[in-house]
């Protein structure tokens, strides 16, 4: 599979960009990187990462972690997009690392599993934000989750052009919702924060006496998988610094100025991230951290009441809003790639010149994201079922992805780099462990969920004998 023909790997790789304008100063590309990561994944994931973490010290070292990860990955795809900067990003790499077959199995996950497990996941956390502003029942946030993705796919569908202004807006959303939980966590001196703290404290002061005997039981392996997965959350709340290669075809004198960004950037992300999740853990505590769904509702509710609540829970909606209509947007153009590099499926990656956008694609995107919604409404958490499902494939390809840039060093060393991973090799095999790590304990620890993403991944095995066909008919 890694000895694909330059043809065939050039069949699988979007052509690049050759004349890429250099108009981004490095703090346009620290407010775009920042604008990227920080988003709704801190409303969702703390409460799951809080039940992965033995105590209130590792749960804020894996927080410190998940920034040391994400600056090396951030190193790591730097390289490879100033290298050869590519509008298919991972896509591109892995085609030229290891063949068409690999990347097209990329591209089939992305599809199938990745993006569209995203999607579901957000809109998870915009159905547990709306169920508490209004209540459907047990499956009141499946129920939202679904209407949401319905409702964005037909606007993608129709081609609405002020989607990017709303994009925008809804960034800057985003951002005053954090900045809103930031200043509830400074508040907590006052009399007001005490209460309210004390008042969590109380609501799990049995759970926590148990918790603490139970601690001590703990095996080793249990230990370690718990970790494991509270990485797998952390890393998810931190998803986004893959976008780094995107950025670093664009930036002036990326020799000079592309650290410096990453630095800036995983500074300020980190800040964010550490402050919001102090200020958790003064309101809860970690055992209440650990029961709570809606973490952001349920912390202004403690500190201000419930019509502050439902403000940040209108907020965090709104934030998730955006997020989905862009993991609409984005992951429909994948199709697209599929549909020109397999023939038999190009009706697939059809586009529509009047709406702009491919229709059919965004349709499939659509049912299949409806589908994964329904599966997660019938587990015990529907957001949890989704990092499940996606999170072993995620981390598998970037494993492959990381360990493409060895690949490309030794297969291509004549390329110009203009930026090169600090402490090579060293940098990219940590990145290497550290995904496979994180794809054995989605594997191991998050049930058959996992088992199902890697299941419907060897569903697009037939897509590589697709391809050898199409080639081997070209060429007859």
């Amino acid at each position: 599979m890694s000895g694909g023909s330059t043809a065939s790997v050039a069949a699988a790789v979007p052509p690049g960009n050759t004349t890429i304008r250099k108009g981004l100063s490095v703090w346009d590309a620290v407010a775009i990187l920042v604008g990227v990561v920080v988003g709704i994944g801190i409303f969702g994931f703390p409460p799951l990462v809080a039940q992965n973490a033995p105590n209130a010290a590792v749960y804020m070292g894996l927080w410190v972690a998940g920034g040391l990860v994400m600056l090396i990955g951030a190193l790591c795809y730097a390289e490879l997009g100033s290298a050869y900067p590519d509008a298919g990003g991972e896509y591109a790499f892995l085609g030229r690392a290891w063949g068409a077959d690999v990347a097209l199995l990329f591209a089939w996950a992305r599809c199938s599993i990745i993006q569209t497990g995203a999607i579901a996941a957000v809109a998870f956390i915009f159905g547990d934000y709306a169920q508490v502003l209004m209540p459907l029942g047990e499956h009141g946030p499946a129920i939202y989750a679904a209407l949401v993705v319905a409702a964005l796919t037909v606007l993608n569908v129709l081609g609405s052009t002020e989607s990017r202004l709303v994009q925008w807006v809804l960034t800057i959303v985003s951002v005053v919702a954090l900045l809103a939980m930031a200043v509830g966590g400074l508040m907590l001196g006052d009399a007001a924060g005490t209460a309210a703290a004390a008042g969590a404290e109380a609501v799990s002061a049995g759970a926590g006496a148990a918790s603490e005997s139970g601690s001590a039981a703990v095996s080793f392996r249990e230990l370690t998988g718990m970790l494991g997965m509270g990485m797998v959350f952390v890393l998810l709340t931190y998803g986004g610094w893959n976008e780094a290669a995107y950025l670093s075809g664009e930036i002036r004198d990326v020799r000079r100025n592309m650290l410096r960004v990453l630095l800036f950037g995983t500074v300020i992300i980190v800040a964010v991230y550490v402050l919001v999740n102090l200020a958790y853990l003064q309101v809860f505590g970690l055992e209440g951290l650990r029961n709570t769904h809606a973490v952001g509702a349920d912390m202004s509710r403690l500190l201000a009441g419930p019509w502050a609540a439902v403000l940040l829970s209108l907020l965090v909606c709104c934030t998730a809003l955006g997020t989905v209509n862009a993991c609409i947007f984005t992951g429909g153009r994948v199709y697209v790639s599929l549909g020109r590099d397999v023939p038999a499926l190009k009706n697939l990656g059809a586009w529509s010149e009047r709406r702009e956008t491919p229709v059919r694609a965004l349709w499939l995107q659509g049912a299949i994201t409806l589908g994964l919604i329904v599966f997660g409404a019938f587990t015990e958490s529907g957001l949890r079922a989704m990092v499940a499902y996606t999170s072993p494939v995620f981390w598998l390809f970037m494993f492959l992805t990381a360990l493409a840039l060895i690949r490309l060093r030794q297969r291509d060393p004549g390329h110009e780099r203009p930026f090169r991973v600090p402490l090579y090799p060293v940098l990219p095999l940590v990145l290497a462990l550290v995904c496979l790590g994180l794809c054995w304990s989605s594997v191991v620890y998050a049930g058959a969920g996992s088992l199902l993403g890697l299941l419907v991944l060897v569903f697009g095995l037939p897509l590589c004998w697709l391809r050898r066909r199409s080639v081997a008919a070209g060429k007859a």
